[in-house]
């Protein structure tokens, strides 16, 4: 998520049961709504044979809740989301529009939007009501394409999610407020901590779940780790610091981040003994170095996607965006233009994420 402008000493990255709620009666009443709208209309026609419906991933899933260790539907089945996060929306909010999104859930078939508002760095702090209001606005407009959002409290730095709790604690109660009855969403809490202890990341992470819950008791949290959400691996740790000390709150999912370009061995090790006894998402991703820049690593990339789609770990990667840095998914310039579909406006990281994304 491009946060250096030196590079520090690697490795660092940057980055069932049903449950008929209201959110689930939502979901199924969209569900219709979207098998109307595909039935043909032809005047004098006869009726056409019956076809699988096409439903959009939320219609389709409905309320999504943790079992054991997995992300489940609202019929108690195992789902692994894949899509994509966009760039800080300080910088980049003109990469989200209609035309984008279209081609997000129809071209790309994403399932997941994760929308990135960075608290620092000319974000939130400098106008939480405009923030909040511009994170409803890509979040409503993801859910009206029949795609799940990620709601992403991007706190970088400071890596001390605590320095930023009031805010945090503001944040997520204008969300959980307008999202309580909507079964779309997922709250990410913290992003990347770093230079701060897995119990201080566990003390904000039990004040902040009470909030969401206070309003919105359903939804599922996902909870950042340490070392830049890396588990611990980034700081000389490992997965056994959550493993043997988990956040007291439940319908919780833990995330990790790599960069496959830098992220080797360790890094994809500990995910897969993570997963083994955790919940986890990755909400962010590149097949290029920590930064987002320089080569992409295809067949790295390709072993943690492999290891994902063998364990059904959600994943986004990083990012919908034209930045100048091989790891936004558009040609420089895509932004400001009106075509968004095919791969003639892609980088070779959009290429190839597309692809991976449409299977």
């Amino acid at each position: 998520m491009y946060q250096r402008t030196t590079s520090p000493t690697e490795p660092v990255p940057t980055a069932g049961r049903r449950r008929f709620t209201r959110k689930a009666l939502l979901a199924a009443s969209a569900l219709g709504v979207v098998t109307a709208l595909l039935a043909p209309i032809r005047a004098g026609a006869a009726p056409a044979p019956a076809a699988p419906t096409a439903a959009t991933p939320l219609a389709a899933n409905g309320q999504l809740s943790v079992c054991g260790r997995q992300l489940c539907n609202a019929s108690g089945q195992a789902v692994a989301l894949n899509g994509m996060s966009t760039h800080g929306t300080q910088w980049y909010a003109q990469c989200v529009t209609d035309g984008s999104l279209n081609a997000l859930a129809t071209d790309w078939r994403a399932d997941v939007l994760r929308v990135s508002t960075y608290v620092q760095e000319g974000g939130y702090e400098t106008d939480p009501a405009g923030f909040t209001a511009r994170a409803q606005k890509f979040i409503d407009a993801a859910h009206a394409r029949g795609m799940y959002a990620v709601i992403d409290w991007h706190m970088l730095t400071p890596g001390d999610p605590n320095a930023n709790l009031a805010r945090a604690k503001t944040f997520f109660t204008a969300m959980a407020k307008k999202y309580k009855d909507h079964p779309g969403v997922l709250y990410e809490i913290a992003n990347e901590p770093s230079g701060v202890s897995w119990s201080a990341i566990k003390s904000y992470s039990e004040q902040i779940i009470p909030v969401i819950r206070a309003q919105d008791p359903d939804a599922v949290v996902l909870v950042g780790t340490r070392a830049w959400s890396s588990f611990g691996v980034s700081e000389g740790s490992n997965e056994s610091e959550v493993v043997n000390n988990p956040v007291h709150a439940s319908n919780i999912m833990y995330t990790f981040h790599f960069y496959a370009a830098s992220h080797r061995e360790a890094y994809l090790s500990a995910l897969d003994r993570a997963s083994d006894k955790l919940p986890v998402f990755v909400t962010e991703f590149g097949t290029q170095n920590y930064a987002g820049e320089g080569a992409n690593d295809f067949a790295m990339s390709q072993r943690y996607l492999d290891l994902m789609k063998r364990k059904k770990i959600s994943w986004t990667n990083w990012n919908y965006s034209d930045d100048h840095r091989s790891g936004a998914v558009f040609k420089t310039g895509t932004c400001n233009g009106s075509n968004w579909t095919g791969t003639g406006v892609l980088k070779e990281a959009g290429v190839w994420i597309r692809e991976r994304i449409r299977q």
